[in-house]
C-alpha cells in the first residue's frame, strides 16, 4: 500500500480525482499519523479535526459527484499560527498572545477552504515571525528532518516541519525576510515566495506588514503552483513550458551573498550550479551593488516597522517573550523618521536599478542560505552566537524581500542546502515554470 504521507499533494489530489482515494480516509490518516507521531506536539500548536473531518466529507461528496474545485480538492493542508481562523486560537507563537480567538478566517484560507482544501491545524512559529532561525523556548521549537539536535529554520518553524516528516501534504506559510524559504530549505522542500501583495494579509498578524508576504511548503514545485492556484482562488500555473533548461539564462548573483558561505552551502550551490549548466543552461556570473545599501538599512526597514505595531503590547507584555526577539523588536525604537524615510527611498531607487540589471535572465541564482541549522543547545546558551547566525541565515533570502521580487528554493540533494531563485515581481508563474525545469535537473 503507498504511504499517503510521503506523498505529494499533487500525488493524492489525483488519487482522489481517479477515485483510488477517499478524502475522509486521507483526512483521518494524517490525523492518526499526527496523532502517533512523538513530534507532533512540537510540530502543531494545535489540530482542528472537527474542520477538517467535516470539509473531508463534503469533498468526498463533491469527488461522488463529479463537482471538484480544484486539483487539491480532499487534499489535507495546514497553516501557521498567524492565519486567523475561526473559533480556532491564533497566537502567532507567542505568550503575548495567548488565548486570542479570531471570528472570521482569514481572507486567504477562505479562499483556500473554498478550493477544497483540508485544514488538519495550526503549527508551530518564531515568536510573532521575526527570526529565520526557529528556535521558540516560549510555545515550542519544531524539529529539523536532518538534524534531531538542530532548529528548523523559522519563523514557518511548524510548517516545514510537518511536510517534512509526513504529517501534512502541504503547509502555508509567511516569509517577510526569508521565513518560507529557510525552513523548506532547511527540511529539503520548496519554498515559494510570493510578491508582496499578490495575496491578502488581511487576517494575518503582520510582523513588518511592508514586506510580509504569503507561501506555501511543499514536497515539489509542482505542488508549489497547485497551492498558489488554491491560495489564489484560481488555476494553477502551467508549468508545461519550458519543459528542459536548454537556452535558459541565469545571473549567478555574487554580491553578498556568497559571502561567509560555510562549506556546505558552498559546494551544494556549486553542485547545483553545474548540473544547471550541463542541463543546458547558461550561466552569467554577475555583480550587484545597488543592493548593498538596503542591505545595510535592513534593520531600520524591519526592526522600525516591527516596532511601530508591537511596541504597546511588547511595553506591557514583553516580559513574556524570548528576549533575544523582545530585543529585535526593540531595536526599532532608536531609529528616526528620517532615518526610516531615507532607507525607502535608497531601496526603492535599488529596486529600479536591480529590475533592470536582471530584466535578461530567466532568474537570478544564489544559495538559500549561507550556513546549515544550527544546534538548540548552542544557541539558547550563547546570546552572541543566537544573534550572529540568525542575521546570517537571513541575510541571502531578505534580497528578494528587498528587492521586491518572487522566490523559491529548491532542494539541492545535499541535505539543507537550497538553491534561491528569484524572478520577477508578480513573475510567479513563469519563475515555477523555469523552478519545475530546475528542479528535473537537480533531482
Amino acid at each position: 500500500m503507498i504511504d499517503w504521507t510521503k506523498c505529494s499533494a499533487a500525488t493524492l489530489g489525483r488519487g482522489i480525482a481517479a477515485g483510488d482515494i477517499d478524502p475522509v480516509d486521507l483526512t483521518g490518516h494524517f490525523l492518526d499519523a499526527i496523532a502517533a507521531s512523538p513530534v507532533a506536539d512540537r510540530i502543531y500548536a494545535r489540530t482542528t479535526p472537527g474542520r477538517a473531518m467535516s470539509e473531508a466529507r463534503a469533498a468526498r461528496a463533491r469527488a461522488q459527484d463529479g463537482r471538484r474545485l480544484s486539483p487539491l480538492d480532499g487534499v489535507p493542508i495546514n497553516w501557521k499560527d498567524l492565519f486567523d481562523t475561526a473559533g480556532i486560537a491564533t497566537e502567532a507563537g507567542s505568550a503575548m498572545l495567548s488565548g486570542r480567538v479570531p471570528e472570521t478566517d482569514a481572507p486567504v484560507m477562505r479562499t483556500a477552504t473554498a478550493m477544497g482544501t483540508v485544514c488538519l491545524g495550526k503549527t508551530h512559529m518564531s515568536e510573532l515571525a521575526f527570526s529565520g532561525l526557529g528556535l521558540n523556548p516560549v510555545t515550542a521549537t519544531p524539529p529539523c528532518i536532518n538534524d534531531g539536535g538542530a532548529v528548523p529554520g523559522g519563523s514557518s518553524s511548524g510548517a516545514a516541519a510537518s511536510v517534512a516528516f509526513g504529517l501534512a501534504a502541504a503547509a502555508v506559510g509567511s516569509d517577510t525576510g526569508g521565513s518560507v524559504r529557510i525552513p523548506a530549505a532547511w527540511n529539503d522542500l520548496v519554498g515559494l515566495k510570493t510578491t508582496h501583495g499578490r495575496i491578502s494579509l488581511d487576517g494575518v498578524v503582520p510582523l513588518a506588514a511592508w514586506f510580509d508576504t504569503v507561501g506555501p511548503l511543499t514536497r515539489s514545485v509542482e505542488d508549489a503552483a497547485l497551492m498558489l492556484g488554491v491560495l489564489e482562488g484560481r488555476p494553477a500555473p502551467d508549468l508545461t513550458a519550458p519543459a528542459s533548461l536548454k537556452g535558459r539564462r541565469f545571473a549567478v548573483l555574487r554580491t553578498i551573498v556568497t559571502d561567509d558561505l560555510r562549506d556546505e552551502p558552498a559546494r551544494a550551490h556549486e553542485d547545483a550550479l553545474k548540473r544547471l549548466e550541463i542541463a543546458g543552461s547558461t550561466l552569467v556570473e554577475f555583480d550587484a551593488p545597488e543592493i548593498e545599501g538596503p542591505m545595510g538599512d535592513s534593520a531600520i526597514l524591519y526592526t522600525t516597522e516591527a516596532w511601530a505595531h508591537w511596541r504597546h503590547l511588547i511595553e506591557e507584555k514583553g516580559d513574556a517573550m524570548f528576549g533575544p526577539i523582545r530585543d529585535r523588536f526593540a531595536s526599532g525604537q532608536v531609529h528616526s523618521g528620517a532615518d526610516y524615510a531615507v532607507a525607502w527611498q535608497g531601496m526603492l531607487a535599488a529596486r529600479r536599478i536591480w529590475a533592470e540589471r536582471t530584466a535578461g535572465f530567466d532568474a537570478v541564482l544564489a544559495p538559500t542560505a549561507a550556513n546549515i541549522p544550527p544546534q538548540v543547545d548552542r544557541l539558547m546558551e550563547q546570546g552572541d552566537y543566537y544573534v550572529t547566525e540568525n542575521l546570517l541565515t537571513l541575510r541571502n533570502t531578505r534580497v528578494g524581500n528587498l528587492m521586491g521580487v518572487c522566490g523559491i528554493t529548491l532542494p539541492t540533494g545535499h541535505p539543507s542546502c537550497g538553491l534561491m531563485m528569484l524572478g520577477r515581481a508578480m513573475g510567479e508563474d513563469r519563475l515555477l515554470r523555469v523552478a519545475a525545469a530546475a528542479e528535473r535537473a537537480l533531482a
